[in-house]
């Protein structure tokens, strides 16, 4: 059967529109494709991102690293620098030995209050030769061996005790015992006149000691000892004339062993103020071939 012209219009139309049909949906299909290769493009890139953005934070915390590496080898340096500076604060080298913390007396100067320090002088297997050695000591320790005193046999032990005040707490001698005036002359005297931090301090010395050594040295000694000394401190303050004056005493005790230093501490707490006024006792434990100070 003949096809009529209408129908065959009518099918070409079809056709036609399933030929815009495919090429809408090629295009549909290609845009879809590209919007996963768009897609996963911007995926990867973003893990590229990503992945900088971490190796970023790992080079900052390598960077905090290296500052904290800095920060913690600046603390080392510190640390070895403290090492210095606390030798720095300990006692100059001389004849004997100093261990101990120095450089205490000097913040006491000021203070109406009284104080008690411990220390110690290791002679070790040298005993002192006099006037043989007498070159290795300090200038104040020296002259007060070089003048000798108002009497007694205490010139080793009064020589030590300047050497112990100039190597651990910076003192220099202004007047030996026979060079400083009273009112009247026959008071009680005090052993020697220093300098320390620039202001006057007078200096008394006394052992601690009983025959034979190593005899014990009990409280009552340590009190006895304290209470006649800290009493002759009191009296040469108030009658030395206004030329060789100062602003408080120190009394040094060289102390044979440690019992002698623990039975002194022991008493020394319980005095009463007006026996302590503001003295200063510094104990001085000697160590070694001591013999000669005692």
């Amino acid at each position: 059967m003949p096809t009529s012209p209408r129908v065959l219009a009518t099918l070409l139309l079809f056709l036609l529109a399933l030929g815009c049909g495919d090429d809408d949906g090629g295009l549909d299909a290609g845009a879809l494709d590209a919007g996963v290769d768009a897609s996963a493009s911007f995926d990867a890139g973003g893990e590229d991102a990503g992945a900088l953005d971490d190796a970023g934070a790992l080079d900052d915390a390598g960077a905090l690293d290296d500052a904290g590496a800095l920060d913690d080898a600046g603390t080392d340096a510190g640390a070895l620098d403290a090492g210095p500076m606390e030798d720095a604060g300990g006692a100059a080298d001389g004849f004997g030995a100093i261990a101990g913390p120095c450089f205490r007396v000097a913040a006491e100067l000021d203070e109406a209050t009284p104080s008690y320090f411990a220390t110690r002088l290791d002679f070790m297997d040298d005993a002192f030769d006099d006037p043989e050695e007498r070159d290795l000591l300090t200038p104040g320790a020296r002259e007060i061996l070089e003048e000798g005193t108002a009497g007694g046999s205490s010139e080793i032990s009064e020589a030590f005790a300047m050497e112990v005040l100039a190597r651990c707490e910076g003192a220099t001698l202004l007047q030996s015992e026979t060079e400083i005036r009273y009112d009247p002359m026959e008071s009680t005297r005090t052993d020697m006149r220093v300098s320390i931090d620039g202001m006057p301090v007078g200096v008394s010395v006394t052992r601690a000691f009983r025959f034979p050594p190593g005899s014990p040295f009990t409280t009552t000694d340590a009190m006895g000892l304290l209470e006649d000394k800290l009493g002759d401190i009191l009296v040469s303050s108030a009658n030395v004339e206004p030329e060789f004056d100062w602003v408080k005493q120190i009394l040094v005790v060289m102390a044979y062993a440690d019992m002698h230093e623990e039975s002194l501490r022991t008493v020394w707490d319980t005095l009463d103020a007006e026996t302590r006024a503001d003295t200063i006792v510094y104990v001085v434990i000697t160590d070694g071939d001591d013999s000669p100070v005692y």
